[in-house]
């Protein structure tokens, strides 16, 4: 609801302000220019910022006897006023230390007076600056959005200059530029609202009252020298506005000093300070507001403002653009939900989301299949779904995109009357701690729902890699015997070129649905790791099968369950020592053995053993790991005893945890977890990984499980330690 409340303030505020907000942006970058162009003019000396008033002022005096001002500008321009030596008027930009005459002041720039009338007020007078200065103040409520949604994004404050996940033009540099100039657009914001306040008497701004002078007490000794007047010698000429020279060299006579924060009279005979007036805070904060508005006290601040300008007209540009783009993902469905198979539910914060679901959409219905595509919040009871596919991103510290903040809600409001199953695919970046954190919340919300069956294991997509969304799009299409044809981002995958394997070795089963393992030799220079997916096309033609790969003695191992009418494992449990198959390697980078985790907890079934074979054996580092896993019969684990208690002797693996179903005790993997449920637990909270590999319904029952110990002994949900990089999954 937060995040809806920032965003929507945040367009409406944009929406309402942008014609002005337009004109004051690129009236401002010309205006910007102004300061840079007068600070080039060459009236300025050398070591001006050294020089004081010891040192001008008794110069000046003798060059000029009489000299009634002079002003410094905010260039740094020293301007004398008064009659020269000849009686000519002396109207000149000068050398302070010399009193040499640098320059004379020209006309002002007429197109820059232009400019600057339109930007204060629109040559609307009072009417047109009342409504400059509400731009200003909306500038500023837009910036304190617009930060608040950047805090959202970035995971909190601490993460506010963090690297930002790639995303489509308009967001990504909208939020990029947004960051750098968030300072200078802040302060233009400030300045501009706190000058049109005071211009309408909204702020006090007392006049400013020259010192009182009692004149009786004005002495006329001792008499000493302007050079060495103590208030001149510490007062820099970078620190005056102007100096009014005495008339007369009678005593009543003084020099006035308007200096940046006061106002000083000082004695011309003696040097004593006659009055001084320090200036109201409003009169500082006006002129301080005025310095960093328009740039006029530093060339390199008035680049500055330019740039920040300039940001504004791009932010008003990607700001719609990401807006329309928004409102462009409304769905245009074919089928109504109510007589659709297959529910596609997306869940996006700024629309990228929806392309790669719209994706989806369109090749289930050049599958002549009924398919319908909404937002998470638009979840309900379904009447004809067989499938419901969620596609969603995350947004916040792990929250739920705004079009999805419903759905836990909805879920247990709405369940569906018939069995369903489901797959999610979630989208994000590493770039931030909470990786795909929604994603797999709603997977677990899913899974504990009676009427739902997964299709397949949860996946997820770093950066929108497609080669990820490929993977998915295989799975998927595997299980569901759907091929998802129609998939743009999958143009830009670039799949590796079959290579050959040979077998090396083949553990048929005299079992239909037994196990068994083969090992394959891949070709010299092949790079694989534990972990990474073998895909085979066993009829040669689009019809693809993955299978998790171990590797031991620089050989893939896999551990295959043999399915009645089964095209891979039947295909892989024909093959004979030295035959050749053609297949790929696929980059499973999620599921590699973690390099710096403190230890490293194996889940798995008899098929999914495989990954776990491969990491244990190359486990040099000694890291500690625990291994449970559930077989049918004590048959079935002989096959990799030998390995497994190699590992053990070898301090590579530090427990070996085994559970038979049809034999024994009859226990599952899920009750060795039960069992050890205290040292999970506190594995976890010290960062321990948790790695499960196996079917997807030994999957549900750990997963319901890890779900009730993380909950009660760690006081997090099981989704954290996954969004965390904790637990770790490939299942089918």
């Amino acid at each position: 609801m937060t995040i809806s409340v920032w965003r929507y303030s945040h367009l409406a505020l944009a929406v309402s302000s942008f014609l002005l907000l337009t004109l004051a942006a690129v009236t401002g970058i010309i205006l910007a220019f102004q300061p840079v162009s007068e600070k080039l003019q060459p009236y300025r000396t050398d070591n001006f910022s050294g020089t004081t008033l010891a040192q001008t002022l008794p110069a000046l005096r003798k060059t000029y006897p009489d000299i009634t001002e002079i002003s410094v500008d905010a260039n740094h321009f020293v301007l004398a006023k008064g009659t020269d030596a000849d009686g000519k008027k002396l109207n000149a930009y000068i050398d302070p230390i010399s009193g040499k005459i640098v320059g004379t002041p020209g006309e002002k720039n007429e197109f820059f007076q232009w400019v600057t009338g339109l930007h204060r007020s629109l040559f609307l007078h009072e009417v047109g600056r009342f409504f400059v200065g509400l731009t200003a103040f909306l500038l500023l409520l837009i910036t304190v959005s617009g930060t608040a949604l950047i805090i959202q994004r970035q995971r909190g404050v601490k993460r506010f200059f963090t690297k930002i996940a790639q995303d489509n033009f308009a967001q990504y540099y909208h939020v990029t530029l947004g960051r750098l100039s968030l300072i200078p657009i802040l302060i233009i914001a400030l300045s501009g609202t706190y000058l049109s306040l005071s211009r309408f008497g909204l702020i006090n701004v007392p006049k400013q009252v020259s010192p009182k002078i009692d004149f009786d007490s004005i002495k006329d000794k001792p008499v000493g020298k302007p050079a060495d007047f103590a208030i001149f010698k510490d007062t820099k000429l970078s620190d005056v506005e102007s100096v009014e020279f005495p008339f007369s060299e009678d005593a009543e006579d003084y020099y006035t000093l308007k200096l940046k924060t006061r106002e000083v009279a000082v004695n011309q005979i003696t040097g004593e300070i006659l009055g001084e007036t320090k200036y109201p805070m409003a009169v500082l904060l006006t002129n301080l507001s005025l310095d960093l508005h328009t740039g006029r006290a530093s060339g390199i601040w008035a680049v500055v403002l330019a740039f920040a300008a300039a940001n504004i007209l791009f932010f008003i540009y990607s700001g719609f653009a990401i807006t329309f783009k928004r409102l462009g993902n409304r769905s245009k469905n074919k089928y109504k939900a109510a007589e659709s198979e297959y529910i596609i539910l997306v869940g996006s914060e700024n629309g990228s989301t929806f392309g790669f679901a719209r994706a989806i959409y369109q090749s289930l219905i050049k599958a002549d299949k009924r398919a319908h595509i909404t937002e998470l919040n638009n979840y309900t009871a379904f009447p004809e779904a067989k499938h419901i596919i969620v596609v969603t991103a995350t947004y916040g510290l792990g929250d739920a995109p705004t079009n999805a903040a419903k759905f836990a809600s909805l879920l247990n409001k709405h369940p569906q009357a018939h069995d369903v199953h489901y797959s999610v695919l979630g989208f994000g970046s590493h770039a931030y701690p909470d990786f795909c954190a929604f994603a797999y919340e709603a997977n677990n919300l899913l899974a504990h729902q009676s009427w739902a069956t997964p299709l397949i294991d949860i996946h997820t997509v770093n950066d929108r890699n497609p080669d990820e969304f490929a993977l998915w799009a295989e799975a998927w299409g595997q299980q569901s015997g759907i091929q998802l044809s129609v998939l743009p981002q999958l143009q830009s995958a670039k799949p590796s070129k079959l290579v050959n394997f040979t077998v090396m070795a083949n553990t048929a089963t005299t079992q239909t649905d037994g196990t068994f393992t083969i090992q394959l030799k891949p070709k010299r220079g092949q790079r694989v790791t534990s972990g990474d997916l073998l895909a085979i096309y066993p009829a040669n033609d689009h019809r693809e099968r993955l299978y998790s790969i171990g590797v031991v003695a620089g050989q893939i191992r896999l551990s295959v369950r043999l399915q009645p009418n089964g095209l891979g494992s039947g295909f892989l449990h024909g093959l004979a020592v030295h035959d050749v198959i053609k297949a790929k390697v696929i980059d499973n980078g999620h599921f590699h053995f973690p390099a710096k985790a403190p230890q490293v907890i194996m889940i798995s079934n008899g098929t999914g053993i495989a990954p776990f074979l491969g990491m244990l054996s190359q486990n040099d580092s000694k890291t500690p790991c625990a291994l449970y896993c559930g077989f049918r019969e004590q048959a079935s684990y002989n096959m990799y005893r030998e390995l497994l208690e190699g590992c053990a002797a070898g301090g590579k693996v530090n427990s070996i945890n085994v559970s038979y179903s049809r034999e024994g005790e009859k226990q599952y993997v899920s009750d060795l977890i039960g069992r050890d449920a205290d040292a999970i637990a506190d594995a976890l909270k010290k960062g321990a990984v948790l790695m499960l590999c196996g079917s997807l319904a030994m999957q549900k029952d750990v997963m319901e499980l890890l779900e009730t110990i993380s909950s009660e002994k760690t006081g997090k949900s099981i989704s954290y330690y996954q969004s965390h990089g904790q637990v770790l999954s490939d299942c089918y």
